[in-house]
């Protein structure tokens, strides 16, 4: 069992935890939606496509938003997961990531979807 994400108490009074599959899912967002500079002990930790909202929309930056994604993923989950895809949408203030990746424990491919107002 893990630690859920994020933080916060269960029913019983005891921090909240979580599945495997589950834990990799809130690994794959933090690593998504952490810009870096944002941790203390990781001031690279993370992929910074927040910022990437505010550039003009085109196919070059969603291909850069793309492989932001990707190489962000790979450095610092490549020992959980392997990507297998990334698809980047932003539309007026909403920023849509779907990620499938296969956890490297298991044979199954999951495509985990994010959403954020930004």
């Amino acid at each position: 069992m893990h630690l859920d994400y994020p933080f916060h108490v269960s029913s019983g009074g005891r921090s909240a935890t979580t599945d495997d599959d589950d834990h990799i899912y809130d690994l794959v967002e933090q690593v998504l939606f952490t810009a870096p500079g944002e941790r203390v002990n990781r001031p690279t930790f993370g992929s910074g496509i927040l910022r990437l909202v505010f550039e003009p929309a085109g196919a070059e930056v969603a291909a850069a938003t793309q492989f932001l994604v990707q190489s962000a993923l790979q450095q610092w989950l490549a020992d959980v997961v392997e990507v297998q895809a990334v698809q980047v949408d932003s539309q007026d203030s909403t920023l849509t990531v779907a990620v499938r990746y296969r956890a490297r424990t298991s044979a199954d491919s999951r495509t985990a979807v994010f959403v954020r107002p930004v």
